[in-house]
């Protein structure tokens, strides 16, 4: 499907009716989905209202203050399953361009009537890796289109469907909006930070291992520190086991931090460690990467596409103890090897992880 109706087909292209489902991303939105959500569709409806076309969102989990686009030519936003039925229902527009930013909204697209509309999944990580129910399922043949954040989310996903590896499939990395600040490097102590909730269904993103970990840090470094930003139902389990290792003190837990404290944060600390298990792609990478902070991710998650080891920091499999306490050493030392670090995981923010580059990607694979 071709965005420009001037192109020289043999056959007239009919103008594009695209409408979006989508989490709900307005301003007061939180999380990867909600984020990378919002650029998605501002990057897909200036090229199709460009071109004379319709766009038509569908923004489903909160109200709908904060979610004006003026490009958009309608709106609706749903609470509920019920609401979502309706606001289907009262739907007029009938699109030959469907787009899905979650596998949980599948389930939505037959309250649309598509028709015959071309229909494009995004696969956003590790809700995509698992079996579905059967409507889901039933639903995932009448894709036209996978896209995946990461080459692991799509591999992931191929192991629960792997009757689908044959379909056409684009990987399309994500990107930030944020500014690129000139950050220095940061003063004493040597800090390592992780961001994110401490969730127990989360319970894979590595703060038990750099935890338990630390002791070996601090026997090479000593005053090096942790610091853990986030909250959730795992905290005190992570606080007992700061305890139990002997580490109040050079184990910081942050609790919930407002974006501003985030950034203050990531300014002060020498390295983002995260080494999860479960990444489908890692914006916290990105966000580190742009003030030229290296990062620590694991062997087992997509964190390596994003981070490129060792060009942007290190890999390291987050069971083996001693290779994640010396990894973490190189990381948090400066030095030459810590320059050249920050350089280039600013250098490939820069050159590859930007909104622009991300919006880019996604309207190539998509209309390409």
């Amino acid at each position: 499907m071709t965005l420009d109706p001037t192109s020289s087909s043999t056959t007239e292209q009919p103008v594009l009716r695209l409408l979006g489902l989508f989490p709900y991303f307005g301003l007061d939105a939180i999380g990867g989905a909600q984020l990378s959500g919002r650029l998605a569709w501002q990057g897909l409806c200036a090229p199709i209202t460009q071109h004379g076309g319709r766009a038509h969102l569908f923004a489903y989990g909160a109200p709908a203050h904060g979610l004006g686009h003026p490009s958009v030519d309608e709106t609706c936003v749903a609470l509920s399953k019920l609401q979502a039925s309706r606001a289907a229902l009262r739907v007029g527009l009938r699109p030959n361009l469907v787009v899905i930013w979650h596998i949980g909204m599948l389930r939505l697209l037959p309250l649309f009537r598509p028709g015959r509309a071309r229909v494009t999944l995004m696969l956003l990580g590790i809700e995509a890796w698992r079996h579905h129910d059967f409507l889901t399922r039933l639903l995932l043949q009448r894709v036209d289109l996978f896209l995946s954040i990461s080459d692991h989310t799509w591999n992931s996903f191929l192991k629960f469907y792997p009757n689908l590896s044959a379909r056409p499939h684009r990987t399309v990395q994500l990107g930030l909006d944020l500014p690129e600040p000139s950050v220095s490097a940061p003063t004493q102590p040597p800090c390592a930070l992780i961001l994110g909730r401490l969730a127990r269904s989360e319970d894979y993103k590595g703060h038990r291992e750099l935890i338990d970990a630390w002791p070996l840090v601090q026997q090479r470094i000593p005053g090096a520190q942790l610091w853990i930003a986030g909250d959730g139902d795992l905290r005190p389990n992570l606080e007992q086991l700061a305890r139990e290792r002997g580490l109040a003190q050079s184990v910081q837990f942050f609790g919930r931090v407002s974006e501003q404290q985030k950034q203050e944060l990531l300014v002060r600390s020498r390295c983002l460690a995260m080494p999860s298990r479960g990444e489908g792609f890692g914006l916290v990478y990105l966000e580190a990467m742009r003030l030229g902070r290296p990062c620590l991710v694991s062997t087992l998650d997509a964190g390596r596409e994003v981070v490129n080891p060792p060009e942007a920091g290190l890999a390291i499999d987050p069971s083996d103890r001693q290779a994640l306490a010396a990894a973490l050493c190189r990381l948090i030392t400066p030095g030459t090897e810590w320059d050249r670090w920050s350089e280039q995981a600013r250098q490939r923010y820069e050159c590859q992880f930007t909104a622009r580059h991300f919006q880019e990607r996604l309207v190539k694979a998509i209309f390409d």
